[in-house]
């Protein structure tokens, strides 16, 4: 039997915790308000705390963040209706044991129940590693309710302060980048955040940037400039893509995860970096160790925390509230109103199966808005097979279904003739860079149509 502080101004949802926990063989001592928490912890120092957000006297995390100033804090569980995930992020940071959300699954919180008591008894309780400067994250928002989503928000919260190297995997499109900016946004870290995608690169220009040239180390270095490692100093270096960081710049990076020192291009004068490192990939860095395509120490040195992100096909339910949040971002960019779907356009998006995740949708979704010509968007605008129609249709009935590259030099080519060519707004369409869209439109072949569509 433990004694149990449940911190829940719902008399209802209260009463039945209360009778619950009491089927559990738990003493639970209720409190409707802040105030009587603080007075019944100090009286009863619980073994746990069940903890609600919205109180009249002010939010649940507050409590917790005063619980983690404290020698010995029990293990906290957050209970709550409120969705925010950077309340998640908060809540974990400021050393919370598991966050639950309402409508209460009994069998989720007997679980998490047990696991925290017993580890309470053996003194290995979850540490506060960080807590949000703020209540809200401005930079690189995560959207979704999904349980998939709430996981990694857990995790950013329980690993954000440390300085431990962080791996982040998943498809492309899936949103590493936002998921390092907030690792960033949550560490406590007074210095920058730099990211640097290391396929964009040729090897001499990605070792330049990482670590910086002395003049005259090169043609064309004209005057010493500072690299990365140098610029983010105390902050955040993001390698996106580095699983396809050449194999002698492997060497240097290994170096300066072990010994936190490296050279610039040209120098010889050995130079400190604190920079975090935060490494990204969506390629399968195992088996490339196993075929000697990337170094095993290095491998084991970015892998101390592996973070993977879903792809969109393994958290459908929060489509909807990505299509709203995504729409307002294209809105605001591209000053259009879109504010409806159709139906049939709904059923088109949650049929697809998003290759591309996030990413695509993003970009299906600008390229609808900009062309059409009200608020509402039809799966015309959308241009995507309806996957549970096509399924239904016999062999020889089925659309042919087309590749990705396909799939792509016809998005490219319709958005550059939407655009009449005009490469800085065909970008912003896209949300690719200036040489990325060189790169496609030489790959591709493509060229102004005459007559386009």
């Amino acid at each position: 039997m433990a004694s149990i502080l449940v911190v829940e101004d719902d008399p209802v949802f209260a009463e039945l915790l209360q009778m619950h926990l009491e089927d559990l063989g738990h003493e639970p001592r209720l409190a409707a308000d802040l105030e009587t928490a603080r007075r019944l912890f100090s009286e009863t120092a619980p073994a746990a705390v069940l903890l609600d957000q919205q109180l009249p006297d002010g939010y649940g995390v507050e409590f917790l963040e005063s619980l983690a100033e404290q020698p010995g804090m029990p293990p906290v569980i957050m209970i709550t209706g409120v969705s925010a995930n950077d309340l998640a992020i908060r809540a974990m940071g400021a050393g919370a044991y598991d966050f639950i959300r309402k409508p209460l699954d009994e069998v989720e919180l007997d679980t998490t129940l047990a696991n925290a008591l017993r580890t309470h008894r053996l003194s290995r309780q979850v540490q506060a590693v960080t807590e949000a400067p703020e209540y809200r994250v401005e930079l690189g928002q995560i959207v979704g309710r999904g349980a998939a989503i709430l996981e990694v928000c857990k995790t950013i919260g329980k690993v954000a302060g440390s300085s431990a190297p962080i791996l982040i995997t998943g498809e492309s499109g899936t949103g590493k980048e936002v998921v390092a900016r907030a690792l960033h946004h949550h560490s406590g870290r007074g210095g920058l955040f730099l990211p640097i995608n290391c396929s964009a690169l040729a090897e001499n220009l990605l070792e330049s940037e990482l670590f910086g040239h002395e003049k005259g180390s090169f043609t064309g270095a004209v005057q010493r400039k500072e690299g990365k490692f140098e610029l983010a100093a105390e902050g955040t270096l993001f390698l996106d893509e580095v699983g396809d960081m050449p194999a002698a710049l492997q060497v240097k990076l290994l170096r300066v995860l072990q010994e936190g020192t490296f050279e610039r291009v040209g120098g010889t004068q050995p130079l400190h970096s604190d920079a975090r490192i935060i490494a990204a990939t969506n390629r399968d860095l195992e088996a490339m160790v196993a075929d000697g395509g990337f170094r095993e120490d290095l491998f084991y040195r970015l892998n101390v925390v592996r973070l993977r992100l879903p792809p969109l096909r393994e958290r459908r339910e929060d489509l909807p509230l990505l299509v709203e949040h995504l729409l307002g971002r294209i809105n605001a960019r591209q000053h259009t109103r879109i504010h409806h779907l159709t139906d049939s356009a709904w059923r088109c998006i949650e049929a697809y199966p998003w290759p591309g995740n996030v990413r695509e949708l993003e970009n299906i979704l600008t390229r609808a808005a900009v062309l059409a010509r009200d608020d509402t968007i039809t799966p015309e605008l959308l241009a995507l097979p309806d996957a549970r129609v096509t399924a239904s249709l016999k062999p020889s009935l089925a659309p042919r279904l087309r590749s990705l590259e396909e799939v792509e030099r016809d998005q490219v080519q319709e958005v550059l003739d939407y655009t009449h060519w005009h490469k800085g707004r065909s970008c912003e369409i896209l949300g690719i860079s200036r040489p990325a869209l060189d790169r496609k439109i030489a790959k591709y072949q493509l060229k102004p149509r005459q007559n386009p569509a």
